[in-house]
C-alpha cells in the first residue's frame, strides 16, 4: 500500500464517483453522506505523508511511482510519474483536509442535482491531487486541464444569478493561459529531442538539467508565467476571480480559494522558476511590481465592497500578492513565508467563505448593510468570525502573521526592499477593511428585525469550523511543525534557481576572458 499511496489517494475519489453513479438521485442524504465518507477516507489515506519524518532530512521525491503510459516509437513518450516532496506535501494535505469540509457545507446549501454536484466534487479532488503530485509535465497538464471542467459546471449550474457569465469568464481566462503553457511544454520536449538529450518522457527533473539558452528561456517562461498568473490570479489578470467567487456556491468558493488558486503559485515554484532560472532572474522585478500592485489594489477595492463575499474575493487578490512577493525574494525567509502563506490563505479564506455561507443560508443576502447586531443573537458565530478575521489580517499568534512576517522580512533582506515597504501598506489596509466589515456585521445597528431572530451555528457548522480554528493557532504558535518538512526542498529549489543562474553567467563570461587574453 505504501508503494502506491499517492495513486490510491489520488484516484480513490474517482472510485467514489463510480459508486455515486449507481445511487438514485432522489436519495440526496445518502449521496451527500457517501461523498463525505469518500473525502474523509481520502484524507486518512494521505495522513502517512504528514507523519513521515524523512521529509525533514531529504529534499528528494518520496512515494515515487513510475509506469510507462504512452510510447510512440522513439519520438514521443509520456509516463505516469508521481511523487511528493516538502514543497508539495502540505498542499496535498491541504486538499484532502479541505474537501470533507467543503462537502459538509453542502448539507443545506445544495438542494438540486445533488448527485451531479457530488460527482463533480470528487472528480475535482482527483484532478487537484494529481496536479500536485505529477512529476511528468504532460501528466501535470492533463490534471491541470481536468480541474477546469468540474469547476466550470459547479459555478455554471449551482451558482448565483450571474453564474453563466462568471463560469464562461473563468473558462476562457484559464483555457487561454493553459494553451500557451501546452505550446511551451511541447517546445521544451522537442528542443530536448533535437538537442540530443536523452529524455525519459516529460520528466521534470530531466527538464531541470536541460540547460535551455537564456534567450529561449525568456519566451518559455512568459508562456508558463502567463498561465500561472491567471490562476493565482495576479494583477491585471485577476478580473475573473471576483465574479467566480461571488457566483459560485459556498463549497465551490471554498475549494476555489483554498486549493485551486494555489495551483498558480505552486506552478511558479515547481515549474517556471527551476525550469527557467535565467528568465526568472530577468522577470523578478516586473513580477514583483505586479505582486505589490495586486496587494494594494486588492485591499483598496475590498475596502469599497458592499457585498461580504466580494470583499473576501478581492482580499484573495491582495493576500496572494504577498505569496508571490515571498517566493520572488529568492531567499529562505521569503520562500518559507510564501509556502506557508499558501496554506494559511487556504485555511483563513476558506473559513471566511464558509462564514459568508452561514449568514447567506439564514438571510439570503450578502449585503453588509442588511446586517448588524449579529453578535447578540449569534455569539458562537461572532467568536469564530472574530478569530478568522484576526487570522486574515495577520494578528500575532495566528497563522496569518507567520506567513506575512516572513514574506516581508525575506523581501526586505533581498533586492526587493522597497517592494516590501510598499507591500506593508497592504497589511494596514487589510486591518481596515476586515475590521470595518466585522464591526458593521457583528456590532452595527440592527438594520433588519430578521437579524434578531437568527439561530446560532448548528453542531454541523461548528464541526466544520473547529479543524480550521485548530490550524489557525497551530501554525500561528508553532509553525516549525510545517517548516521543518519544507526546508530541505525549499533550499534545493533556491540552489537550483541561483546555482543554474551562476553557471550560465560563467559560461557567458569565460569565452570573453579567454578572448581578451
Amino acid at each position: 500500500m505504501t508503494e502506491h499511496l499517492l495513486s490510491l489517494m489520488t484516484f480513490f475519489p474517482i472510485l467514489g464517483l463510480l459508486v455515486i453513479l449507481f445511487i438514485p438521485k432522489e436519495n440526496e442524504g445518502l449521496l451527500k453522506g457517501f461523498a463525505l465518507v469518500v473525502t474523509l477516507i481520502t484524507f486518512v489515506i494521505s495522513l502517512p505523508l504528514a507523519f513521515n519524518d524523512s521529509f525533514k532530512t531529504s529534499a528528494a521525491m518520496h512515494y515515487k511511482e513510475f509506469a510507462q503510459w504512452i510510447t510512440i516509437g522513439d519520438y514521443f513518450q509520456m509516463n505516469y510519474h508521481v511523487g511528493v516532496d516538502g514543497i508539495s506535501l502540505w498542499l496535498v494535505l491541504l486538499t484532502t483536509f479541505i474537501m470533507p469540509i467543503a462537502i459538509l457545507s453542502t448539507w443545506k446549501a445544495v438542494d438540486k442535482n445533488v448527485k451531479a454536484f457530488m460527482a463533480l466534487c470528487l472528480l475535482l479532488e482527483t484532478a487537484m491531487l494529481g496536479a500536485f503530485v505529477s512529476l511528468d509535465l504532460f501528466l501535470f497538464y492533463i490534471f491541470w486541464e481536468l480541474m477546469l471542467i468540474p469547476m466550470y459546471f459547479l459555478i455554471g449550474i449551482w451558482g448565483g444569478g450571474n453564474r453563466i457569465y462568471a463560469a464562461v469568464k473563468f473558462f476562457i481566462y484559464t483555457a487561454v493561459g493553459s494553451l500557451l503553457m501546452l505550446v511551451a511544454i511541447i517546445f521544451i520536449y522537442y528542443y530536448g529531442v533535437r538537442s540530443g538529450v536523452a529524455l525519459n518522457g516529460f520528466n521534470i527533473t530531466e527538464f531541470y538539467q536541460m540547460g535551455i539558452p537564456p534567450h529561449i528561456q525568456t519566451w518559455l517562461f512568459l508562456a508558463f508565467a502567463f498561465s500561472f498568473a491567471i490562476k493565482v490570479p495576479m494583477f491585471p489578470l485577476h478580473t475573473w476571480l471576483p465574479d467566480a467567487h461571488t457566483e459560485a456556491p459556498t463549497a465551490g468558493s471554498v475549494i476555489l480559494a483554498a486549493i485551486l488558486l494555489k495551483m498558480g503559485t505552486y506552478g511558479y515554484v515547481r515549474f517556471a522558476m527551476p525550469l527557467f532560472p535565467d528568465a526568472t532572474q530577468q522577470f523578478i522585478p516586473f513580477l514583483s511590481v505586479l505582486a505589490v500592485i495586486g496587494i494594494i489594489y486588492g485591499a483598496l477595492v475590498a475596502m469599497m465592497q458592499d457585498d461580504v463575499k466580494k470583499l473576501v474575493a478581492y482580499s484573495s487578490v491582495s493576500h496572494l500578492g504577498f505569496v508571490m512577493l515571498g517566493i520572488f525574494a529568492l531567499n529562505m525567509q521569503g520562500m518559507a513565508g510564501g509556502m506557508i502563506q499558501m496554506v494559511n490563505h487556504g485555511i483563513s479564506t476558506g473559513a471566511l467563505f464558509l462564514i459568508v455561507g452561514f449568514i447567506y443560508e439564514r438571510r439570503h443576502t450578502r449585503e453588509i448593510k442588511e446586517f448588524g447586531g449579529l453578535a447578540k443573537t449569534m455569539p458562537i458565530f461572532a467568536t469564530i468570525f472574530m478569530i478568522i478575521t484576526f487570522s486574515s489580517i495577520g494578528l500575532p499568534g495566528t497563522n496569518g502573521f507567520v506567513g506575512e512576517f516572513l514574506i516581508l522580512m525575506g523581501a526586505f533582506q533581498s533586492e526587493l526592499r522597497w517592494f516590501a515597504v510598499f507591500a506593508t501598506t497592504g497589511v494596514i489596509f487589510a486591518a481596515v477593511y476586515m475590521l470595518w466589515m466585522f464591526q458593521r456585521v457583528m456590532f452595527g445597528e440592527v438594520k433588519n428585525p430578521a437579524n434578531e431572530k437568527l439561530k446560532d451555528l448548528s453542531a454541523r457548522e461548528i464541526v466544520m469550523m473547529l479543524p480550521l480554528l485548530l490550524f489557525v493557532f497551530w501554525i500561528g504558535l508553532y509553525p516549525n511543525t510545517f517548516f521543518e518538512k519544507m526546508n530541505p526542498s525549499m533550499q534545493q529549489l533556491l540552489d537550483q534557481v541561483k546555482g543554474q543562474q551562476q553557471v550560465a553567467v560563467v559560461e557567458k563570461v569565460e569565452p570573453r576572458q579567454l578572448h581578451g587574453h
